[in-house]
C-alpha cells in the first residue's frame, strides 16, 4: 500500500465506522470518527505543502487548518464544525452532520 492508499484509507475505514456508529444510534462515536477521517486528510494536506503537523490529534490538526486564510468557505466551514464542541447536552447545533463535513474536507486532496 502506497502512502497515498494508507491516507485514503484511514479516512474510508473512519467514516465507515461513523457511518455505523449513526446507524447505531451513537452520534458521539460518529462524530470522533469523522473527525479522524478528516484529521487524515488533513494531515496529508499538510504533508504535501511541506508543513510539519507534530500532532496525531485529529482536532489539533483540524485546527491548524481552521487558521489557513486560503481556504475556501465551504472548506473553512467544514473546519469550523469539525472542531465545534459540543454543548452540555452533548450536542451539536442543529443540522451539522460531521461526516458530510469530512466529505467536504476530503476535497482538500482530490
Amino acid at each position: 500500500m502506497t502512502r497515498m492508499d494508507e491516507w485514503r484509507n484511514e479516512f474510508d475505514v473512519e467514516i465507515a465506522r461513523a457511518e455505523s456508529a449513526r446507524a447505531k444510534n451513537n452520534e458521539g462515536q460518529a462524530r470522533v470518527c469523522a473527525r479522524r477521517a478528516a484529521g487524515a486528510v488533513v494531515r496529508e494536506y499538510f504533508k504535501r505543502r511541506g508543513i510539519p503537523v507534530r500532532t496525531p490529534s485529529a482536532h489539533e490538526a483540524l485546527k491548524l487548518l481552521a487558521e489557513q486564510a486560503q481556504l475556501s468557505p465551504p472548506l473553512k466551514r467544514a473546519a469550523d464544525l469539525l472542531i465545534l464542541r459540543v454543548d452540555e447536552g452533548f450536542q451539536l447545533p442543529a443540522g451539522v452532520d460531521l461526516i458530510a463535513e469530512a466529505r467536504v474536507v476530503l476535497g482538500l486532496v482530490e
